[in-house]
């Protein structure tokens, strides 16, 4: 790959998870099972990268506490370069809550107001990472201010950029920067605050037609993901469409990042787009078997072994 790493700037997450027994009953006591996690859209596609061998280095902000400790420890020990992570006094390191009731639906609550952070100012000190970047990814808890200053770097250094719109709030924060994107990859409720759409694209023509949307609006590849129905992409050449891979369900947090982290090392390695899309079909499948947001066993030999299955 040109350049020596890929620079992956956003959200570092300590994500914690409950599974209730039985539906949700107000005032009581609920019996269930705990789970947390190191999360965060770009650091899971960080790590995700990392774990399948590729130089990765994170720009992201924690709190000088235990809980961001633990991130920079676990996710160094991922083999994420950590070293030019802000750390921020006085504030707290980023959390989710996430509350699944006995049928499945979910309540989440975040608390990302570090992201702030992630200023103009800490990317400008941090140019040289952009120079010397292959492939910049990023997500869209970065602020406008931010996002702009972003696009400009790596606009003066002729880096690819490749984004996650990481949640219906925050998409549309992506829509002034689609031309100047190489990859975007949201998922069905994504698309509407992105694209301006009346209605999310939730079936097969309609995600094909908005991934083509999106190329038209200057993003070289566009993905439309679907979960258990599959995922639609289009590039200059044209659109496709790719089924899920039926999988045992045990949790699906990171799912969708695992798949963005496994295209992107397909980018890197220069496969063809249908190649690209089936590793990234195939991580997110291991990935929803895991109740970890990174599926720890990762790498480039289980990746290709299950592709090939």
């Amino acid at each position: 790959m040109d350049g020596e790493f890929v620079l992956v700037v956003g959200s570092a997450v300590l994500e914690i998870s409950g599974r209730t027994r039985r539906r949700l009953q107000p005032g009581a006591r609920q019996y269930g099972h705990i789970h947390a996690s190191v999360s965060g859209v770009a650091r899971n596609i960080a790590e995700n990268l990392a774990r399948l061998d590729i130089e990765t280095v994170l720009l992201s902000a924690i709190a000088d506490d235990d809980i961001g400790q633990h991130l920079i420890t676990h996710s160094t020990r991922a083999g994420i370069d950590c070293r030019h992570m802000l750390r921020v006094n006085g504030a707290h390191t980023a959390t989710s809550m996430l509350l699944y009731e006995a049928e499945d639906s979910c309540t989440r609550v975040d608390d990302l107001s570090i992201a702030d952070s992630l200023d103009s100012d800490y990317l400008l000190e941090h140019e040289w990472l952009f120079e010397k970047a292959a492939l910049i990814v990023i997500d869209a808890t970065l602020s406008a201010d931010a996002l702009e200053t972003l696009f400009e770097l790596a606009g003066l250094h002729q880096v690819r950029v490749c984004a996650d719109p990481t949640s219906p709030l925050m998409a549309s924060r992506m829509t002034p920067f689609i031309a100047n994107l190489y990859l975007i990859v949201p998922n069905a409720s994504e698309t509407a605050a992105l694209c301006s759409l009346d209605a999310p694209a939730t079936e097969r023509d309609s995600a094909i037609g908005t991934a083509q949307q999106l190329v038209n609006m200057g993003a070289n590849i566009a993905v439309v993901t679907l979960g258990e129905q599959g995922l639609a992409y289009a590039d200059s050449s044209g659109g496709g469409y790719i089924r899920a891979i039926h999988t045992e369900v045990v949790d699906t947090s990171g799912a969708g990042d695992a798949f963005s982290g496994a295209v992107i090392f397909g980018i890197l390695n220069d496969v063809p787009i249908d190649e690209a899309m089936r590793l990234g079909v195939t991580a997110a499948s291991l990935t929803l078997e895991s109740e970890d947001t990174v599926l720890q066993s990762l790498s480039q030999e289980l990746l290709y072994d299950e592709l090939s299955a």
